[in-house]
């Protein structure tokens, strides 16, 4: 609901690059002739949506299990909508797992991660 709020219509980004930009949650970028280097996240955007986003993605921190109250809730919805779900919940998990593996601090894979939940979000 926070991001219905803060967002209003997720249709007026044509891409989900865009919703990323603004949100504050692409690298910042010092062009210099041929180089460019990338910093930290740019943190223009929408805070609160940006800061929903990196504590939903702190769940995925765990191998995903389906508690029976997800049962519950997935057992009113379509099995389509049930499918994506998992499918991103489990790519995200598997993402943070990869990234702590090569040796990111797990607040700066979460930041990746609730990037890539913004994608989608918007996407869905």
């Amino acid at each position: 609901m926070v991001i219905l709020s803060e967002v209003y219509d997720l249709r007026r980004f044509a891409t989900a690059s865009e919703f990323m930009a603004f949100l504050g949650g692409v690298p910042s970028e010092q062009p210099s002739g041929q180089k460019q280097r990338r910093g930290g996240i740019t943190k223009t955007g929408n805070r609160r949506v940006r800061r929903i986003l990196v504590e939903a993605a702190w769940a995925c921190r765990h191998y995903p299990k389906v508690t029976s109250r997800q049962r519950k809730m997935f057992a009113s919805q379509p099995p389509a909508v049930t499918d994506v779900c998992r499918k991103a919940n489990l790519r995200l998990t598997r993402r943070f797992q990869r990234l702590t593996a090569r040796g990111k601090k797990a607040p700066v894979a979460m930041t990746a991660i609730a990037r890539e939940l913004a994608g989608f979000v918007w996407a869905e």
